[in-house]
């Protein structure tokens, strides 16, 4: 086996060193995990999203969107970006307004608000497990939150024991 050459590890630890001081200097705005770009494009979409409710009745009632309504929204819209659109729109239909009104619907909307299609059952159905998951998810984190909290209040609470059985000698 040969040993690395000594200009080896001092170049890669002062990059791996430069990496995570640039990580760290980043980590309030992005999270971990994510890319600069992909909070830029989140943020834009957000923003995006905003607009939409703002000009668009359809997004701002959460009603449920006409198949294609990505098509009707370029034509209108030619300057918004393909891929923050897709964004934004993935966004409004996966909240929780959204998926409530799907699963009460009987009808998709146009951006006018004006009835489009009749919505399937699938598609209802759909909204309704998307929406059980999506609780199911929170009381899950939820439960292990509290856990997490009440073992950390023994773990304090033995400490404080131990504290006080030593410090009386």
């Amino acid at each position: 086996m040969k040993p690395a050459p000594a200009s080896a590890s001092p170049a890669s630890s002062a990059s791996s060193t430069a990496a995570s001081s640039g990580a760290s200097a980043a980590a309030p705005s992005v999270p971990e995990g994510v890319s600069a770009s992909t909070a830029a494009a989140g943020k834009a979409a957000r923003q995006l999203l905003r607009e939409l409710e703002g000009q668009f009745p359809v997004f701002r009632d959460a009603l449920p969107l006409a198949i294609g309504i990505d098509k009707q929204l370029l034509a209108r819209r030619p300057e918004i970006e393909r891929k923050i659109l897709r964004i934004a729109l993935r966004l409004h239909t996966q909240s929780v307004r959204y998926l409530k009104g799907v699963e009460k619907a009987a009808t998709r909307f146009d951006l006018d608000g004006q009835p489009a299609d009749a919505l399937d059952d699938a598609h209802r159905a759909h909204a309704a497990e998307r929406l059980r998951e999506r609780f199911r998810q929170n009381a899950a984190q939820q439960k292990a939150r509290r856990e997490a909290e009440a073992a950390e209040q023994r773990r304090n609470d033995k400490l404080q024991q131990l504290a006080a059985k030593f410090s009386r000698r």
